[in-house]
């Protein structure tokens, strides 16, 4: 076999790095569509420079040792013209490979993976798909959803007595997902001061909250029918119940998002629309703590 059939060749290493590159790039873009993870993000994403970066250092060798060395004494001074001609000859005509399908793989490799690079870019507009910022503010209810407990039971008014508290989740939520996760309490209505814009919040005296607390994240577990406060065990973090969930003690700075409430033709109980601020931690939501308009 001629030597320049030999560099046509196409060394199966190299090709093989190259699409394996393809692959895990791809895998990137898959990935971040379903929504899997960083796990799965960082290890595809990496996966695919990494043999990128392997098959270029194995082509890279091929080259320089397919170069033989040469020693050659020279005088001191200027090279000779036609000297430096033949060495400037010799430099551009060393003998790289040619073949055509590594070009062909490594134009494909680096094309699916600066493709797999554009797909974070899609974050950046929320009528394309996934969108980090548009998920923390999702609220979580529809309007009309019904509210019912951990074993899909719709629930009442009456369910609950006055200083009872429930812990009931959207209908057809994954209930293993904190967010959905919804205080009901009971209040007899003549302690309730809610904002103007708040009263038709509750339907006989049931006001809900959202269970995750405004300052960690932790779920507000306990209540206190004398003072009407529901307190986060986590931080200490208290809230009044009564009056739209605000702070009244500990490090929390921003009240529990409040869920609007109504009833169908059965008397059940189900939300008028999604809670009025987005769930959990303050920072997940807007920075100022105010409400979106």
């Amino acid at each position: 076999m001629s030597r320049r059939a030999d560099e046509e060749r196409p060394p199966m290493g190299i090709v093989v790095c190259f699409g394996l590159a393809s692959l895990a790039a791809a895998g990137f873009a898959t990935t971040y569509v379903l929504g899997l993870g960083n796990v799965w993000y960082g290890g595809t994403f990496g996966g695919a420079l990494m043999f990128l970066a392997i098959g270029l250092g194995l082509w890279s060798k091929r080259i320089d040792s397919a170069s033989p060395e040469f020693v050659e004494q020279r005088d001191l001074g200027p090279t000779p013209e036609p000297q430096f001609e033949k060495f400037m000859g010799a430099l551009t005509s060393q003998p790289v490979p040619r073949s055509r399908v590594l070009w062909s793989m490594l134009g494909f490799a680096g094309g699916t993976l600066g493709l797999a690079a554009l797909f974070p870019l899609r974050s950046l507009f929320p009528q394309m798909g996934v969108n980090p910022q548009r998920s923390l503010e999702s609220r979580v209810y529809k309007r009309g959803q019904a509210i019912v407990t951990e074993d899909g039971t719709g629930v009442k008014p009456d369910d609950l007595e006055y200083g009872g508290v429930l812990t009931v989740f959207p209908e057809g939520f994954n209930i293993t997902e904190a967010a959905g996760a919804t205080l009901l309490v009971r209040i007899d209505p003549a302690d309730l001061h809610l904002p103007a814009n708040r009263t038709n919040w509750t339907v006989d005296g049931v006001v809900a909250y959202s269970k995750l607390c405004t300052h960690a994240g932790c779920p507000v577990g306990l209540y206190s029918d004398e003072s009407r406060q529901l307190l986060c065990p986590c931080h200490h973090s208290i809230f009044d119940a009564a009056d739209g969930g605000k702070p009244v003690e500990g490090p929390a700075s921003h009240p529990l998002p409040m869920l609007p409430l109504a009833t169908d033709e059965n008397g059940f109980l189900i939300a008028r629309g999604g809670f009025d601020r987005p769930v959990g931690a303050a920072w997940w939501g807007w920075p100022d703590g105010r409400e979106k308009p």
